[in-house]
């Protein structure tokens, strides 16, 4: 589990010099506090709500594998930058998780405020074995894996929703 109380955060001239700490730190939104993981994830619907509808499923499909396999990367290589395998601040994990639920979500500001709301409580929540994978599975696929894990979940609570019309 992160030591929060005791994160140092790196300067934002630090996270913009290389462009794996930029994507790492989510274009510099995981350097927000407190809650670096939710601004990410708001900033990451931003950039949904702007760019998807231009987008075909094939493209959005193929984004999120790239951006996954690059996350793995990128948040391994800046996660031993600062000795840190799991930075707080590194919200790329969270940016790319969430896409994927937008991808899965009805369009709408209210399904997609639930997804929110659903995908924060889980990765915040951790319920098992999203905490298993938390705690044992190092490196930047580690870092990447336990957030999908939560995405899935968040679907999975979606598809529900949906399918018993708790959204009309």
């Amino acid at each position: 589990m992160r030591d929060r109380a005791r994160t140092a955060y790196p300067p934002l001239s630090w996270v913009c010099r290389d462009p794996g700490r930029l994507i790492a730190f989510g274009f510099g939104s995981g350097l927000i506090r407190p809650a670096s993981g939710t601004w990410g994830t708001l900033l990451a619907w931003a950039i949904w709500v702007a760019a998807a509808p231009a987008a075909s499923d094939w493209a959005i499909g193929a984004f999120l594998a790239l951006a996954f396999l690059y996350g793995c990367w990128a948040c391994h290589r800046v996660g031993r930058e600062l000795q840190q395998s799991d930075h707080v601040g590194m919200v790329w994990d969270e940016m790319v998780a969430f896409w994927l639920v937008l991808w899965l979500t009805p369009a709408g500001w209210l399904p997609q405020a639930l997804a929110f709301v659903l995908f924060r409580t889980f990765d915040i929540v951790k319920p098992p074995p999203i905490k298993f994978f938390d705690a044992h599975i190092k490196g930047g696929f580690g870092v990447m894996w336990d957030d999908i894990v939560a995405a899935g979940y968040a679907l999975l609570v979606m598809a529900l929703v949906v399918r018993t019309g708790v959204l009309g």
